[in-house]
């Protein structure tokens, strides 16, 4: 009890000073800080599963698992315990994959990095440069192998499945906005 009064004390006088940064910050009410942070892990290990790098998916799932859906590069990396070149990596990864946006507060330099609610929906939506340049690749490798020799005729196929989904993507986006609208109804959600 006198440590908990002690701590509390002690992390007033830091607020007060503006030495709270990078200091133990308490969870919101209503969240087990030690349950969010197995979350966190457990989905990140999905995540390398799937094929995603150990770091980005950390960074991914600590947003996702964020109150704000948004943190600073310093809560990222006092929340994971890991340096600020591995979180800005990690950021560029997730930028480039288009899974995070970088934002800054007005008057600060500092960024925040944020995962929007719809956050798959935008990384589908913008694979379509991707997928053509796959397409591209994958119509030289049939006509480089031959149509008709067992590898051309599986890059035929690989091909095939690539344009298939490519002309579905937009009707299931579409029937997914419409879902989610359905669901969580209509405005922003962080």
């Amino acid at each position: 009890m006198a440590e908990d009064t002690a701590r509390t004390a002690e992390s007033e006088q830091l607020e007060g000073s503006g030495q709270l940064e990078g200091a133990e910050r308490q969870p919101p009410a209503g969240r087990d800080a030690e349950a969010v942070g197995q979350f966190v892990e457990r989905f990140a290990a999905r995540l390398v599963e799937a094929g995603l790098p150990r770091m980005p998916s950390r960074i991914f799932a600590a947003l996702l698992a964020s109150d704000s859906g948004s943190l600073t590069s310093a809560e990222l990396g006092e929340q994971l315990r890991i340096s600020p070149a591995a979180v800005s990596g990690a950021v560029r990864y997730l930028s480039q994959q288009h899974m995070v946006s970088r934002e800054r507060d007005p008057g600060s330099r500092r960024e925040r990095y944020r995962v929007h609610s719809d956050q798959w929906y935008e990384a589908l939506a913008n694979r379509d440069t991707v997928m053509k340049h796959w397409e591209a690749a994958l119509r030289d490798g049939v006509h480089s192998l031959g149509a008709t020799t067992p590898a051309g005729i599986r890059l035929a196929e690989t091909l095939a499945f690539f344009e298939f989904v490519e002309t579905e993507m937009p009707g299931l986006l579409s029937r997914w906005r419409i879902r989610r609208e359905e669901l969580f109804g209509e405005g922003p959600r962080g």
